[in-house]
């Protein structure tokens, strides 16, 4: 009687290549998702002018796919966390591609609104999903590498889409097949996600904020709110200097470039040298260049290499956060992942019309200014966070 074969565990090169195949395939997902949310406020124009609606109307649209996108993210965290999450990363892209390349053929305004809603939720499946395989399959002395890169992915597409966005209403819906041919290599490439452990009920879900992954949060809008503040007074303060569109335009780019580069580089070094040592280094060392940068123009030759500087700075600590909060609450990485990227995001966008409305009564310099203050706060919080422990991540 023959024994029954047993069959090979694969070999330690085979799971390192089948998680490098699966970093990138959600990378790529993570690109492509971002790169069509980046088409939505571009296309406002357009889309007031074929509805025939008001521009608080069409701005609403923005509202609504932050809501759905980024606020609502923690939930979304934990429904993929109590289905298959391949459909998630894999079928999330998909969705918001759809959603939004779609947005000139729905026959009325309340039906683009709830397209966009849609768009939305796939957004805001995609990125606690795309986070968690990651974070489960990247290397413990890489976490921060490979977390950087995939929100580079991100930053990436983000700076593409006003790009997919120039090709019109009309032709938009070309661009979905991008989002398919990417969704159907994410579902081949990932295993299933589905979680393994005991269903846990939402008071354990509510315990994973509190504590330290509660200042990480606080952190994080603060940081995100002194970024995003600066970021929509640019426009005001160049036109009032006497510059235009191309100038805004560049500064923006430089800005996202830098972001990329900067979130790779903060990952790596806090692979080194620990997360909580880069979160405090990142933001305290930005505010002294941060405010010359505000009180600088293009006409000085060192504007753009500060905004590249600045820019890369500043958001060196988001996928050092994101990692942080994983590694805070290594059971729910997912849930852990979608409150530091959609829910802190999305919290610092709908707090942003403070600063336009302090730009109203004072300038927009001051209002930027003010928005940079913001980072003192954020700063003395990541002073108080202890650095995790490196443990392995539950699925």
């Amino acid at each position: 009687m023959s024994t029954p074969t047993v069959p090979a565990a694969p070999s330690a090169a085979a799971v390192s290549r089948q998680g490098v195949a699966i970093a990138l395939a959600v990378t790529a997902g993570h690109f492509i998702n971002d790169a069509y949310g980046a088409m939505l406020t571009p296309l406002t124009p357009a889309l007031q002018s074929k509805y025939g609606v008001t521009i608080a109307a069409v701005t609403l649209l923005s509202s609504v796919f932050s809501l759905t996108s980024s606020v609502l993210q923690p939930l979304l965290g934990i429904v993929g966390e109590r289905i298959d999450r391949r459909y998630a990363a894999a079928l999330g892209p998909l969705m918001t591609g759809v959603g939004l390349t779609l947005m000139g053929f729905v026959p009325w305004f309340g039906a683009l609104i709830l397209l966009v809603a849609v768009a939305g939720f796939g957004s805001g499946f995609f990125h606690p999903a795309g986070s968690a395989y990651v974070a489960q399959n990247s290397p413990a002395d890489k976490r921060g590498l490979w977390a950087s890169i995939f929100s580079a992915g991100g930053t990436a597409g983000m700076a593409l889409g006003p790009v997919f966005a120039g090709v019109g209403l009309t032709h938009l819906p070309w661009f979905a097949l991008i989002g398919a041919v990417i969704t159907a290599v994410t579902f081949v490439v990932t295993p299933s996600g589905a979680q393994k452990a005991k269903r846990v009920g939402l008071a354990e879900y509510a315990g994973i904020f509190r504590g330290p992954l509660v200042w990480l949060w606080g952190m994080a809008v603060l940081r995100s709110l002194a970024s995003m503040g600066y970021n929509a007074m640019l426009p005001f303060m160049l036109m009032a200097r006497g510059f235009g569109a191309r100038e805004v335009g560049t500064t923006l780019a430089i800005y996202a470039v830098a972001s990329a580069f900067g979130g790779i580089l903060g990952g790596r070094l806090s692979d080194k040298y620990g997360r909580t040592p880069v979160l405090r280094a990142a933001i305290l060392s930005t505010i002294p260049f941060f405010a010359v940068l505000i009180l600088s123009s293009p006409a000085d030759w060192w504007f753009y290499p500060l905004t590249f500087a600045v820019g890369a700075a500043v958001n060196a600590s988001i996928p050092v956060g994101v990692v942080t909060a994983q590694e805070y609450a290594p059971q729910h990485v997912a849930v852990a992942s979608s409150i530091m990227m959609g829910f802190s995001w999305g919290i610092a966008g709908v707090l942003v019309f403070v600063v336009g409305a302090l730009a109203d009564v004072t300038t927009p310099q001051t209002a930027a200014l003010a928005s940079l203050a913001l980072l003192i706060p954020s700063a003395l919080i990541a002073y108080r966070l202890p650095e995790p422990r490196k443990v392995a991540f539950g699925e």
